[in-house]
């Protein structure tokens, strides 16, 4: 294993996989070999807005972000983002972003401690991990939302399973609860491969409840960049330097 590429499985939608294949591929080189099998396809929906005006949006994801580009004309320029890589795309959707460069606990803690003149309107998809609109309730911020995109499940990939198949050690990156239960599901009953799963939260991990593992590993932080720190923990214990 030390003298080849470790197969490296990322489940991520093709978008978000195909860009974390990249920055595995800058970080890492030709120590992984990454093999894309998205177990989910975002759709965009068109939303009716609640009759109200806003002074800010919430993004929880760059899907959202792109999802609401057809209502850009409707909403509010300042948009408060979860993390940098979503403040990026909403900053080229053309808002004034505000990035809380964390989690769901950052981003109301940002929120609160620099509220909009107004109330908040959360455009999210159809699945979220965390409650923003109880959160914000809680602290006193009006605040509505709307699903702006859905994202569909998809059957693991023809050379995904090809390789679950085999006695091989396989790195999985796993980035949401769903994904995670999904990638459960979908494993075939004569999956040979050892998996070293890299997960990004605690609720991620415990989305894969009794799933057999070779390793498991709980990234730092809910974002890429600890994900690859989490990938390389679980490769250096696989391939010792």
């Amino acid at each position: 294993m030390a003298t080849q590429s470790a197969p490296i499985l990322v489940t991520r939608p093709q978008a978000e996989g195909q860009a974390f294949a990249k920055a595995l591929k800058a970080r890492f080189g030709a120590r992984l070999r990454p093999v894309l099998s998205p177990l989910l396809a975002p759709r965009n929906l068109t939303p009716s807005l609640p009759d109200r005006d806003y002074a800010a949006v919430i993004f929880t994801s760059a899907q959202a972000v792109q999802a609401a580009r057809p209502l850009a004309s409707r909403l509010p320029s300042l948009a408060w983002c979860v993390g940098a890589k979503t403040a990026r795309a909403a900053t080229a959707a053309g808002f004034r972003s505000r990035s809380a460069d964390g989690d769901a606990d950052a981003l109301v803690a940002a929120i609160a401690a620099d509220p909009p003149d107004g109330s908040i309107l959360y455009l999210r998809g159809v699945d979220t991990a965390s409650n923003l609109l109880t959160r914000l309730d809680d602290i006193g911020l009006q605040a509505d939302e709307a699903i702006v995109y859905l994202q569909e499940p998809q059957p693991l990939a023809a050379d995904a399973l090809a390789l679950l198949r085999e006695p091989l050690d396989i790195l999985v990156p796993l980035f949401s609860p769903r994904t995670a239960r999904l990638f459960r599901a979908a494993l075939p009953d004569d999956t040979r491969a050892r998996l070293h799963i890299a997960a990004m939260s605690g609720n991620v991990a415990e989305a894969l409840g009794d799933l057999p593992h070779a390793a498991l590993t709980i990234a730092g932080h809910s974002d890429a960049p600890a994900m690859l720190d989490a990938v390389e923990t679980l490769l250096v214990r696989l391939c010792p330097p």
